[in-house]
């Protein structure tokens, strides 16, 4: 085995052991490392698996693959290949293989927290709890079909199924109805950054920022197109976007084909957007036209606040940074209040093929509820199952496998 050759000696199992590798062709020695041996099926990928924990240095790094890569039998490892053998052993469902590539790309506490329970297998449970009473729904129908005369199913089975049909929907239900809590957590919390030209809105980004992330100019309508900019709000992620102003414009003005492409974007983004931040000139707080209706809905920001002391409301200043802290505070407050969710530690669905699987079995549920032939009855809990199969990899997931599985990084 690999490490016999590099190692000389294979360690007790799960218990890291200090070894100096050499090179099994010449001797030459690698590295000062320590090793790991973790036997089948105890292992992540339910084979035999070692481990090396070396010095970072690319010499001991090349050198190591160098030795490895000559061994008959051994190759460097796809992306996602162990997680995928991972998961055709069975050590992991589909939703913690992605909970697992969530936690790789987590940016922040949340986004970790998130990840770490969902790998943890809530969801799947949660899933296959539910996978398990519409199998018990069939049965009873199967049973319906197979003995209608024989007390095996007693007259009336449909009817006597709806009660179970019904509970069951409610809490597929209730699984979506969760204000997309874990995608919106997972992507980002989006705040549009809108308002008339020259408000400040570029230099706000870049103080939230804390780069120059954006162009400031002093020159109305710099900002043409949508800048993104991603941020760790009290260990909450958020997407900043900047946008173009919005202002009334000559509909005959031939200059102005640019800046109404910009509008039409930031329209875009506002309907998008999670939160909508108008920022506002301090000296002229009022929105007017079509940002005193977005502003309605979103929160309101009054900016250049050195220049109009004693501004009421949420007054900052991007140039100085004034009220910033405070800014920064009610914007993690607004997200916290969106994402936190109840104390009820249920699972909650992470991406829309969860949310998409899940409306699917719902809507086959429905149309069983409303027939009476247990045939259509049964076929319809078939397609229910179905859908919740694909949350976890249980059916009709292949088409998902390769790209999931290419997220990761090599071998992991």
């Amino acid at each position: 085995m690999a490490l016999r050759a590099l190692a000389r000696r294979a360690p007790p199992p799960r218990v890291a052991t200090r070894a100096r590798l050499v090179d099994p062709a010449d001797g030459a020695p690698l590295d000062d490392a320590l090793v790991l041996w973790f036997p089948g099926p105890a292992s992540f990928t339910g084979e035999d698996v070692a481990e090396f924990h070396l010095h970072g240095s690319r010499a001991a790094i090349d050198g190591v693959l160098a030795a490895l890569a000559a061994l008959p039998g051994l190759r460097l490892a796809r992306p996602g290949e162990f997680a995928r053998r991972a998961f055709d052993a069975g050590k992991l469902d589909l939703a913690e293989v992605e909970a697992l590539a969530d936690l790789i790309a987590a940016e922040t506490r949340a986004q970790a927290r998130q990840a770490l329970a969902q790998l943890g297998g809530a969801l799947g449970a949660r899933i296959e709890g539910l996978r398990d009473r519409t199998m018990r729904l069939l049965a009873q129908a199967e049973a319906e079909i197979d003995f209608p005369d024989e007390g095996d199913a007693p007259q009336g089975a449909i009817g006597a199924m709806r009660p179970g049909v019904d509970a069951l929907a409610a809490d597929i239900a209730a699984l979506l109805d969760d204000g997309r809590r874990g995608e919106i957590l997972r992507e980002g919390f989006s705040v549009a950054i809108l308002g008339p030209p020259n408000a400040g809105k570029s230099s706000l980004l870049n103080r939230l920022a804390g780069r120059d992330a954006a162009i400031v100019s002093e020159i109305a309508g710099t900002t043409r197109d949508t800048i993104e900019v991603r941020l760790d709000l009290g260990g909450w992620p958020v997407v900043l976007w900047d946008t173009a102003g919005l202002r009334a414009l000559d509909a005959a003005d031939p200059q102005a084909v640019l800046e109404r492409e910009g509008m039409r974007r930031t329209r875009a983004r506002a309907d998008a957007a999670d939160l909508k931040l108008i920022v506002l000139d301090a000296r002229d707080p009022v929105p007017s036209g079509e940002l005193a209706e977005l502003a309605r809905d979103g929160l309101v920001v009054l900016n250049k606040a050195d220049l109009a002391p004693g501004a009421a409301g949420l007054a900052v200043s991007a140039l100085t940074g004034s009220g910033i802290e405070a800014l920064e505070a009610r914007l993690s407050d607004i997200v916290a209040a969106r994402l936190r969710g109840d104390a009820s530690d249920a699972p909650i669905l992470t991406r829309a093929r969860h949310r998409e699987a899940l409306a699917e079995a719902l809507a086959a549920l429905a149309r069983a509820r409303a027939l009476d032939v247990a045939e259509l009855v049964g076929e319809e809990l078939r397609a229910c199952a179905r859908a919740l199969g694909r949350i976890v990899g249980r059916t009709g997931v292949e088409d998902v496998l390769d790209v999931l599985f290419g997220e990761f990084c090599i071998g992991k």
